[in-house]
């Protein structure tokens, strides 16, 4: 059970719709004053949903901040990430280095890197872990070589266990393997630190069978965790569930009275997409904290109209359509290019005019703020400031230590 296989993949992919909405009503906490002043695509963040979806996740844990690992790779701006940390939340995840030097920047205590670095990018997390020395940094490994990578540092590792997502990690059923680095990083000094566990390929699964299959999976968690146990290796710590699986992780007994320190890492909730707020149960309480401004350019047929939201503004991913327009049932999203978003007008829908502006709810969130390079911070109906998308994209590419320097890297190309 949860093996991702390519027949699953195929009706994953027919079924994803299902899990996205198909409107979105408009509500007035959206507006604000000189939006005709704003260049367009613009990402518009409203700091007072970032704040109760905080608290919404929160609240989902009973309080206890200390349960939450926030992926970071959605919240992205240090604007976003000093929200998460005044609500007490200091444990996240990220997946890159220039994630990973902002959250150290940002102050939380604890930070898991939750992808396999090596080389330059493993050279590059030790660096940012000299920087930052009063900040517990762990990784994530799958064999030895990279675990022996971090002998004679204090970064610690997590195992990733690959829950049939088939993305990276450790098959769970290779229990005997898992035991045996675990062992081998504590011969080779490196503190192993837990289990991580991200059960992602579950979000176009209806609800019932997607907790069923999830449980099957924790259960299969907990038999290696017990398996560690038994072999003098305490597992300190378990990490399950991005925004799809949160509710599976919830309502898991056996996490609530387990001898290890339970958390979940979901990223999309801090701002909502329009796939996240159809996965999850309305009573949660969550809402579309970014949102993606855009201006209608071109009405080029009959029943056609453009916007300049293309797929460098609005990722498309997730497929087609990328988003919905907020307040406007009768748009539909058509393919997007580069620069341009077709939208098809329900007939005898009245059309928008060239020139008006449209909000729009991305597909997939993430991605999205990735693509820009400022967001519009929108409090109480006005502009308050504008802030810098920091981790967007990646470092580099070449680390200062590095034998090639970047001017004579520059020659060679030449």
């Amino acid at each position: 059970m949860g093996i991702f296989t390519n027949q699953r993949y195929h009706q994953w992919a027919m079924t994803a719709t299902k899990f996205l909405l198909q409107e979105f009503p408009w509500h007035d906490r959206y507006r604000f004053l000189n939006a005709e002043h704003v260049l367009t695509p613009a990402l518009v963040l409203y700091p007072e949903v970032i704040a109760s979806n905080i608290q919404c996740t929160l609240n989902l844990l009973g309080g206890n901040a200390d349960r939450w690992r926030a992926h970071i790779k959605t919240a992205k701006l240090n604007f976003t990430l000093h929200r998460l940390l005044d609500h007490g939340v200091v444990t996240f995840k990220c997946a890159t280095t220039l994630e990973l030097l902002h959250a150290c920047q940002s102050g939380p205590s604890n930070i898991l890197v939750a992808y396999p670095v090596m080389g330059a990018n493993a050279r590059r997390v030790r660096e940012i872990r000299s920087q930052f020395p009063q900040v517990a940094i762990s990784v994530l490994a799958e064999n030895g070589d990279q675990l022996r990578q971090w002998q004679d540092t204090d970064i610690g590792i997590f195992l990733d266990i690959n829950p049939g997502m088939n993305r990276t990690g450790i098959e769970q059923s290779s229990r005997e393997r898992v035991v045996d680095l675990a062992r081998t990083a504590k011969q080779a000094g490196v503190e192993f630190r837990g289990l991580h566990y991200y059960d992602g390929q579950y979000g176009a699964v209806p609800e019932p069978e997607r907790i069923k299959s999830a449980h099957a999976g924790y259960d299969q968690l907990l038999e290696l965790v017990r398996n560690l146990e038994r072999a003098g290796l305490p597992v300190p710590e378990v990490v399950t569930a991005g925004t799809p699986t949160l509710p599976c992780s919830l309502n898991y007994p056996a996490f609530h009275s387990a001898n290890f320190a339970h958390r979940v890492s979901p990223g999309t909730v801090v701002y909502n997409d329009a796939t996240s707020l159809a996965q999850l149960p309305s009573h949660y309480g969550y809402a579309s904290a970014a949102l993606v401004l855009t201006r209608v350019v071109s009405q080029p047929h009959r029943g056609i109209i453009t916007c300049d939201a293309g797929h460098k503004a609005v990722s498309a991913d997730a497929g087609v359509p990328t988003c919905v327009v907020v307040g406007h049932p009768e748009l539909t999203p058509l393919s997007p290019s580069e620069e341009h978003l077709p939208l098809a007008v329900k007939e005898g829908s009245e059309t928008p005019r060239v020139g008006d502006l449209l909000y729009l709810l991305p597909r997939h969130v993430c991605p999205t703020v990735n693509n820009f390079d400022a967001a519009v911070i929108v409090r109480n109906g006005q502009i308050d400031s504008v802030e810098k998308v920091s981790a967007r994209g990646h470092e580099g590419p070449i680390l200062e230590q590095g034998v090639t320097k970047p001017a004579e890297e520059a020659q060679l190309i030449r």
